[in-house]
């Protein structure tokens, strides 16, 4: 099972290389998040032995990026802003259902997709760069994605039946796309 995502704006690259400053906080702050979402999983499922030994993997490995992300930031004499919600993550979850394994389901693939949509972006970022050591980096970042997006289909395939997960990610993957067709493009990584 693969997430086949909708290919981003091509004017997306041009506005990160063009306001990379800004990108840079935006994306530190979704590795953040990222990392304080699999420790939430961790709490709100810890009866799932798999779920919780790889939530906390993942967890450790975003706030190692976020790291690296604060220190390109520091690097550059940038100061985190204040936290911002994201409008691209904020339209997904008016999306989960309610219900324990509904709920469940929904958020190993909004995460999963997610983790999708980080790969495909940071990919576009590497090729775009100039600078070779940041190409590099954004390289190395969406070679992560890729295990990542894999982790969260993976996980809802032990929990849940191989048809009710397909089905589920194929409507979620509609979601998202006409979700990023109506987003202003912007410096920030969704």
């Amino acid at each position: 099972m693969k997430i086949h995502l909708s290919p981003s704006p091509a004017e997306w690259a041009t506005c990160v290389c063009e306001n990379f400053d800004e990108f840079l906080a935006d994306h530190a702050a979704n590795e953040r998040k990222a990392s304080s979402m699999a420790m939430s999983l961790v709490v709100h499922y810890p009866d799932r032995e798999t779920l919780v030994r790889e939530m906390v993997d993942l967890a450790l490995e975003e706030l190692n990026h976020f790291k690296q992300v604060v220190r390109l930031m520091q690097e550059r004499k940038l100061v985190m802003p204040p936290d911002e919600k994201d409008p691209y993550v904020n339209s997904l979850r008016e999306h989960v259902r309610k219900g324990a394994d509904a709920y469940f389901l929904d958020r190993l693939l909004v995460a999963a997709v997610i983790e999708a949509r980080g790969e495909e972006r940071f990919r576009l970022l590497a090729a775009s760069l100039q600078d070779e050591q940041l190409s590099s980096f954004y390289r190395a970042l969406a070679n992560s994605e890729v295990g990542h997006h894999r982790l969260f289909l993976d996980l809802a395939l032990e929990y849940f039946p191989a048809r009710e997960v397909e089905t589920r990610l194929s409507e979620w993957i509609g979601i998202e796309q006409v979700l990023i067709a109506s987003l202003p493009v912007r410096s920030r990584l969704h």
